[in-house]
């Protein structure tokens, strides 16, 4: 996707570096890497991490606000051992690329002492759909991503939040995390070509974005079970398969909703809808509610 304009982002401090001559996904000599560039300008990536996908990271006690601080301090450290391996992928095949990391983990996941130098982030704070992703990106990465609620075997698989959602559909189709995002990206002509998080997640990627580049970090063995690679092999199969998206990621094209988005969210057993209500939901049962727009931004995604 060749970019045509490129708009601010955050003001002066995150806009691009110098322009480079467009030299598509050509490979370079061995030992060298591709100035890859869209344009006349740098390649921007987006990329969304969350905490229970990482390596290492099987049980809820490892991410939630009651964790205790070491456990919860130590996830931090694996998932954002694993950003830093996908910026690094992505640097090597493109090093004059822009990363621009958002913390997706609702009680924050990255740990900002560790955070790679050459990338930036959006921290924990207020933030609403479409969280600073707009069409001057080239390619979205998740990092870190568990299944959606429901699956079978799929680590931690949650639908937004763990304890309340039972599942969201979007015009019908059941998404998680991924699906609701990957289309967000695709409503800006963005295609989501990485993911890294457990084989279930790595999976449910592929139904939506059948060519995207995976990284299995974790075969999944329940809801709080897995069979984790270790970091440093977790870390270098991120690097190595980001490099590879990035130098191959015009094979894999945007997803998108047709309009009008109609989202379904049903809750869990005892489990108020009445915030919902409030924001404008139609009710459709005590645990289930509809929202309809024209554009998938303004949803619960």
């Amino acid at each position: 996707m060749r970019r045509l304009s490129r708009r601010k982002f955050f003001g002066a401090a995150l806009t691009g570096a110098s322009a480079w001559a467009f030299t598509g996904c050509a490979h370079a000599p061995e030992g060298t890497a591709p100035p890859i560039t869209q344009g006349n300008t740098p390649m921007k990536i987006y990329m969304i991490t969350d905490l229970e996908g990482a390596a290492m990271v099987s049980r809820f006690d490892q991410t939630r606000d009651e964790a205790t601080p070491e456990s919860k301090a130590q996830a931090m450290k694996l998932l954002t051992a694993e950003v830093n391996a996908a910026v690094d992928g992505i640097l090597e095949a493109a090093p004059v690329a822009e990363v621009i990391v958002w913390d997706g983990h609702g009680n924050g996941g990255i740990d900002v002492m560790e955070f790679h130098p050459k990338a930036k982030l959006i921290a924990r704070g207020p933030i609403k759909p479409p969280y600073f992703l707009d069409n001057t990106f080239d390619a979205v990465f998740f990092i870190g991503q568990h299944a959606m609620a429901g699956t079978k075997d799929a680590p931690l698989a949650h639908t937004y939040s763990s304890k309340t959602v039972e599942y969201y559909k979007l015009n019908g189709q059941v998404v998680g995390e991924f699906g609701a995002r990957a289309y967000m990206a695709g409503s800006f002509g963005v295609p989501v070509v990485f993911i890294s998080g457990d084989d279930k997640a790595v999976a449910e990627a592929k139904t939506f974005v059948p060519n995207i580049f995976g990284a299995v970090v974790k075969q999944g063995l329940g809801l709080e079970l897995a069979l984790h690679l270790s970091p440093n092999a977790a870390q270098e199969l991120i690097r190595k398969t980001a490099a590879e998206a990035i130098r191959n990621m015009h094979s894999v094209k945007p997803i998108t909703l047709d309009p009008p988005c109609e989202q379904e969210i049903r809750l869990k057993e005892g489990m108020s809808i009445e915030h919902y209500l409030r924001s404008g939901a139609k009710k459709i049962d005590a645990r289930t509610v509809v929202f309809k727009s024209n554009t998938i931004c303004d949803l619960h995604i």
